[in-house]
This record gives C-alpha cells, sequence and structure tokens, in this order.
C-alpha cells in the first residue's frame, strides 16, 4: 500500500542503551528508512562523508540558517553548533519515506515544542546498574567519562515523558520487534495512506 507522505521518528537514548544498533538493524531489516543527516560547524572528521554523516557547514551560514529559523533544533556543543534543517526532514518525507532522527532529549524537546510532526521514542536499558556494566564493558572509556555517561543518563531519564513510546532493551531482538511495530503501526494510519492511490487502485474501477 502506498503512503502519501513519510513519517518522522524521534529516538533517544542513554549512551550505552543499544539505540544505535537498534537503528541501524531496524534500517537493515526494514525499507523506506532513511535517517536524517544534521548540519553541523565542526570540521570533518578522518573518514566522514558530507552528506552521509553531516552537512558540514561555516558557522555564518549555520547562523543565518538559524536566524531565518530553518532549523527545528539546534544546540551548542563544545564550541560547536548542531542543527536539524527542517527542509531536509521535509524533503524526505515528501518522496513518502519514513525518516529516523537519532537525537538528545534536549533536541528532541525542541523539535515537539517546534511542532513538527513526529513520533518519539526513547530507549531505555533494564537499569542503571545495567547501563553500567554495557558502559564498563566497552573497556574504551575512561572512568571519568564512564561516571559523566552514567550522571547524563539519569538527568536523561527524567525527560521521558516527553515521548510517546518506551522500548525496554533488555533483549536486542525483542527491543527490535517493539521499535519495528511502533514504525508499522504509524504506516498504517490513514492520515499517511496516499489517497489518489487508493482512488486509482479502487474507486476509478468502480466509477467505471
Amino acid at each position: 500500500m502506498r503512503n502519501s507522505k513519510g513519517s518522522l521518528f524521534i529516538v533517544s537514548a542513554p549512551s550505552g542503551a543499544g539505540k544505535t544498533t537498534l537503528i541501524k538493524r531496524l534500517i537493515e531489516e526494514t525499507g523506506g528508512l532513511a535517517l536524517a543527516v544534521s548540519h553541523t560547524t565542526r570540521k570533518p572528521r578522518p573518514g566522514e562523508v558530507e552528506g552521509r554523516d553531516y552537512h558540514f557547514v561555516g558557522r555564518a551560514e549555520f547562523m543565518g540558517m538559524r536566524d531565518r529559523g530553518e532549523f527545528v533544533e539546534w544546540a551548542e556543543v563544545h564550541g560547536n553548533f548542531y542543527g536539524t534543517s527542517r527542509g531536509m526532514l521535509q524533503s524526505i518525507m515528501s518522496t513518502g519515506a519514513d525518516v529516523l532522527h537519532d537525537i538528545d532529549v534536549q533536541g528532541a524537546r525542541q523539535i515537539r515544542e517546534s511542532g513538527m510532526p513526529a513520533v518519539f521514542i526513547f530507549i531505555l536499558p533494564p537499569s542503571l546498574r545495567v547501563l553500567e556494566e554495557r558502559l564498563r564493558g566497552r573497556e574504551s572509556d575512561s572512568e571519568e567519562i564512564v561516571r559523566r555517561r552514567l550522571a547524563n543518563a539519569a538527568d536523561e531519564v527524567k525527560g521521558y515523558f516527553i515521548y510517546d513510546y518506551v522500548i525496554l532493551n533488555d533483549t536486542l531482538e525483542q527491543a527490535l520487534k517493539d521499535l519495528s511495530a511502533i514504525v508499522t503501526t504509524r504506516r498504517l494510519r490513514t492520515e499517511t495512506v496516499d489517497n489518489a492511490w487508493v482512488s486509482r487502485n479502487f474507486l476509478a474501477e468502480l466509477d467505471g
């Protein structure tokens, strides 16, 4: 069944909750999904590609976009600016594709307040203790970073109530099923159906 326009899915989670893996698996196993690509004033890192990882822009260009209200959310992080272009999201969704946006709670709150229609999903680890075990299991972060991530996680979880759905990532496969179910449910809503497709495939034949 054809959809006339795509939907925006906002996905947030504390670091270590498995969000990146879930999003990657969902895109691999579900058609018609695209990742949102943010704008940033940060310089590209080795291996990063323009338009795939970020849209890299100068500070003046970013500020111009911000002042014209072109971002549904933006933030300054460590002296660099990051933002999500409303036009970019609308352009992808106008093709009928759905957009997944991996973003923190602060950005999700801004998008909610912007009034842009979206489905908001929060990924939870089983507990803070399990999250700590996962972070330490990476063996890539210092003790200071682990403690900071845990403190940030506690603050982020406080904002879960602004989301429409909460998924518990206890086992990856079940969490993936839950995430996929949310996408499927949204795609089946009547407001996303392509009315012209329905008319062409059903009503035109009846009229004839």
